[in-house]
């Protein structure tokens, strides 16, 4: 019996069990969120309600069709902000936690699992890295809460006033977006504390040290503030990722809010800089926007966070690889280069398929939902690039759309949290190493 369990196992990639994890906790969610113990009316939410609201919890995104804080239950929301942990953090690193725990050996299949669920550089210290993993969430996600008690315990007293911080902080670590502030208004995130400047720094520094990713805090961890000794994965992450908030912050700053105070316009540009790239909160009406403001959202939801955070999108890594590949082109060198170190050749190729697969699904999925519901094509490409990047940001139409539009919603939302790479290498069997290469012959392009 135990070797037909390992021949079983052994059938199955990482990959495919990476997706197999997910998918099995989003229905797992989506039976307890269907119990009527989980509403607040006590009745049975329909299939395709709960499944739609697990996957945007599981895959951290923060699209809803029931408002979080007046349709669920407290245990509910419980559920929510479980599946809202485990989806940020991984199933993988959660299950090697466990397995840990208990006392029993990793093997190196685990080992392996979780290095592709991380995008993890080697094997070697995936155990440690695990635990650094878990610690690290949890360190920063309990210091959130304590920074966030002092307002909602003021707002909504002692014991809400917790549940609240402990439930807002995690989200926003986890880059997922669900709020509870539906109390005010129905589906209004963060708006109502649009003025609040120390809750919306905290709410900012979470997202950012949860999209940063795990490899970097661990770099950070090891080496401290010597930038010269991190990776070339964390510099470029850190270097990317000031850029993508400093001036999309800026254009936001002169051409949206340019009616507000000072201190409210720059908090408010810098947040919606920041929240654009997978954390779905919003302090301000994002249907005031103009068109100009929408695209830059679009753009920013879709490269998302970094490469093993608890974010989505092409990733940033990924975006700068392709920013330095053109470079490349445009000055007529060889190699791309970047902080003195030269980038594989591969990986530019794997940046390129990633960028192809998300840009196809993103338009094409905007393009049909525009067609079955009748609605603007920047309207539903924002929603799509919203789901794909696992973000959460909606102009308003997501509880509005038909059972076959949230289908496809909640397909981009599971391709962008699981991620490109893993979908096509569980999908499609190894080429594997060929002793022959085919004739070079040049094409004509640009």
């Amino acid at each position: 019996m135990k070797r037909r369990n390992i021949a079983r196992r052994s059938r199955l990639t990482s990959f495919q069990v990476i997706i197999i994890s997910f998918f099995g906790l989003i229905m797992l969610g989506t039976f307890l969120l269907m119990l009527p113990i989980s509403s607040r009316e006590r009745c049975v939410t329909s299939f395709a309600d709960s499944m739609f609201t697990a996957v945007s919890a599981t895959c951290v995104t923060g699209l809803v069709v029931k408002d979080t804080a007046t349709y669920w239950s407290l245990f509910g929301q419980a559920v929510i902000l479980a599946l809202i942990q485990i989806g940020g953090m991984g199933v993988i690193t959660i299950g090697l936690a466990v397995i840990k725990a208990s006392g029993k050996k990793i093997g190196l299949w685990q080992r392996s699992a979780m290095q592709d669920s991380i995008s993890a550089p080697q094997v070697g210290g995936i155990v440690r890295l695990t635990g650094f993993i878990i610690k690290t969430s949890m360190i920063i996600e309990l210091a959130g809460a304590v920074l966030m008690m002092p307002v909602f315990c003021k707002d909504f007293g002692i014991v809400k006033g917790i549940w609240y911080s402990v439930f807002h902080s995690v989200s926003s670590f986890c880059n997922a977006g669900f709020d509870l502030m539906g109390v005010r208004e129905p589906f209004s995130s963060l708006t109502s504390y649009s003025r609040n400047v120390y809750l919306d720094s905290v709410v900012m520094l979470l997202i950012i040290t949860g999209g940063i990713g795990f490899l970097v805090w661990n770099d950070i961890g090891t080496h401290r503030l010597d930038f010269k000794r991190y990776s070339l994965h964390s510099k470029v992450v850190l270097f990317a990722s000031f850029v993508l908030i400093v001036i999309p912050a800026l254009y936001f700053f002169f051409f949206e809010y340019g009616n507000s105070e000072i201190c409210e316009r720059t908090v408010s540009s810098l947040f919606q800089s920041v929240t654009a790239r997978t954390a779905g909160f919003n302090t301000q009406d994002l249907n005031a926007m103009d068109e100009s403001g929408r695209a830059i959202m679009i753009t920013l939801m879709l490269i998302g966070g970094s490469p093993g955070s608890t974010a989505g999108g092409i990733k940033t890594a990924t975006f700068f690889v392709l920013l330095m590949s053109a470079v490349t082109v445009f000055s007529r060198r060889n190699d791309v280069q970047c902080f003195k170190r030269r980038i594989p050749d591969e990986t530019v190729r794997t940046a390129g398929a990633i960028l192809f697969a998300y840009l196809f699904l993103f338009f094409g999925s905007g393009i049909i939902i525009s067609k079955l519901e009748n609605l603007p094509l920047l309207t539903c490409l924002f929603e799509t690039s919203s789901a794909i990047g696992t973000v959460g940001l909606t102009l308003g139409i997501t509880g509005k759309i038909t059972i076959l539009s949230r289908v496809i919603l909640m397909i981009l939302m599971f391709f962008g949290r699981v991620g490109a790479l893993t979908l096509i290498y569980a999908a499609l069997p190894s080429a594997g190493s060929k002793l022959f290469r085919l004739p070079l012959e040049k094409i004509n392009v640009g």
